[in-house]
């Protein structure tokens, strides 16, 4: 199974260190296509080699070959957000993380109130996995631990 995880970039890396363990908890169960998005290198001015044309190409790419996305939205995001609309336009599955403790932001009525995304607030990593578990074990169908 492929995954395209989203997390905030240019919107700020606040989270960066979160991102980069549920795509590490991630990545031992599939694949994921977007492990830069963890990158403690990278910083909110983006990727400084790559082109925003060759960006958009490349993760409007991954989006389409991907069988479901993961996107942890507690920091508000224009790009996760438009990441989410693409993904809900292929008809891919679509997980979004809130962390409760540190959301200093309402979730967008277009992510929370769409009923073809699955919202799930979680007060702990360890609770954020489990979900993540869940999401994939419904999707696939098979039992992961």
């Amino acid at each position: 199974m492929k995954v395209y995880f989203a997390g905030s970039i240019r919107g700020g890396r606040d989270d960066q260190q979160k991102y980069f363990k549920l795509i590490e908890f991630l990545a031992t169960r599939v694949e994921v296509l977007t492990e830069h998005v963890g990158d403690s290198k990278l910083d909110s001015q983006g990727e400084k080699i790559t082109t925003d044309q060759e960006i958009f190409k490349r993760d409007r790419d991954w989006l389409q070959s991907c069988d479901a996305v993961v996107a942890e939205v507690t920091n508000p995001s224009l790009g996760v957000g438009y990441e989410i609309g693409i993904a809900e336009k292929l008809g891919k599955p679509v997980l979004c993380l809130v962390d409760e403790k540190n959301s200093r932001f309402r979730l967008s009525a277009m992510v929370s109130g769409n009923p073809q995304i699955q919202v799930s607030f979680y007060p702990s990593l360890r609770d954020a996995e489990n979900l993540i578990i869940d999401f994939i074990h419904r999707l696939s169908g098979n039992e992961l631990q």
